[in-house]
């Protein structure tokens, strides 16, 4: 039976959850969010290496805090025209993490990575004691890149790169705790192949940024350093990764995972999978966790999943003018203060029926 107070709701999916504490997700922006002791006070289930890091590394249990909230601004970025649209609403939301649908595969990816880049950016900021920028000495040299003016052109690593290997460590240490040593079911599987996509959406992307040195402006020595992809580019890739999952089965050993279907080949690590098939989310179900579509603001004229058309599910839309406040005629005034009028805006809603 799922705990009945707010509290205890909250610490319901961190309970739940075989293979993570994805139950913070739906308190982003809650003092029990953001405090890592209370985090770790109150979930006295915590074993292994996640209590492990409560203990040692409360500031780690931060940017786990972080890297969640930040999971959940572009899930509800990247489904925003989509029928389900990742609400945050608690109790809609731990029937999505009780399904093992393709929803909640990108939750666990989009979570996971998020993790993963808020720590490996506290590195390369210096905020945490325990890492900071790249170690680059058994690195190869980076290749230079074609173009002009880079011939002969001396390179070195240098600068402040993300170590990133850290991020996806500690994400991989408190995400992927399972809550009984070795138990093997196809959600567990299922849960911890997610979350491996998703940091893997941060690691196996990372890009060189490099600076010229010399004088005159001549470029006689690269210094070059590796960075992270822009999250937006993680969600993009990880949205890519969710149209294209794959439905997968549990074999007879409970060890392996086995694609739903004819001649499909085996998903890779950074691909999502899934078990069983979504609700259409049409109407509101809390068995389902749908809110349903009744009025989401939709596009009369797109074709696409923000259409009325599919966004209604056929049902129909109207049309609302609404008047809104905005800033206009904004003025720049030394130094350094912006002044703004408010004006009235007149705006045309589509919103399903």
């Amino acid at each position: 039976m799922l705990p009945s107070s707010r509290t205890q709701m909250g610490l319901f999916f961190i309970l739940l959850c075989p293979a993570n504490i994805i139950g913070l997700w739906w308190a982003v922006g809650s003092p029990l969010v953001m405090d890592p002791n209370s985090i770790c006070r109150k979930t006295k289930r915590l074993a292994g290496k996640q209590a492990e890091l409560c203990q040692l590394e409360p500031e780690i249990v931060q940017e786990v805090a972080k890297g969640t909230k930040l999971g959940v601004r572009e899930c509800q970025y990247q489904f925003r025209f989509r029928r389900w649209n990742c609400t945050s609403h608690s109790k809609y939301f731990g029937k999505i993490l009780q399904q093992d649908i393709r929803e909640t595969a990108f939750v666990y990816a989009i979570t996971a990575a998020g993790v993963s880049h808020a720590i490996t950016q506290a590195c390369s900021m210096g905020e945490l004691l325990q890492c900071g920028c790249e170690l680059t000495r058994s690195r190869a040299p980076p290749s230079p890149t074609a173009g002009p003016g880079t011939e002969g052109t001396a390179w070195e690593w240098g600068g402040c790169g993300d170590d990133v290997q850290f991020g996806y460590e500690k994400s991989q240490q408190f995400m992927d705790a399972k809550s009984k040593k070795g138990k093997n079911d196809i959600r567990a599987l299922i849960d911890l192949h997610n979350n491996e996509a998703g940091r893997l959406a941060v690691r196996s992307y990372m890009r060189t940024e490099c600076k010229c040195h010399g004088l005159s402006g001549s470029c006689t020595l690269r210094t070059c350093w590796r960075k992270m992809p822009h999250f937006r580019e993680v969600g993009d890739r990880l949205l890519e990764r969710f149209n294209g999952a794959f439905k997968v089965m549990g074999g007879n050993d409970g060890k392996t995972l086995i694609p739903v279907g004819d001649n499909i080949k085996p998903p890779d690590k950074q691909d999502l999978i899934y078990s069983a098939d979504s609700p259409d989310f049409c109407s509101a179900n809390r068995k389902t966790g749908s809110l349903g579509t009744r009025g989401r603001v939709c596009n009369s004229t797109a074709m696409d999943t923000s259409g009325c058309d599919l966004l209604c599910c056929g049902r129909g839309h109207r049309d609302e003018t609404v008047v809104l406040e905005e800033n206009c005629l904004c003025r720049f005034h030394w130094c350094c203060v912006v002044q703004c009028r408010k004006c009235s805006v007149r705006q045309e809603l589509s919103l399903c029926v």
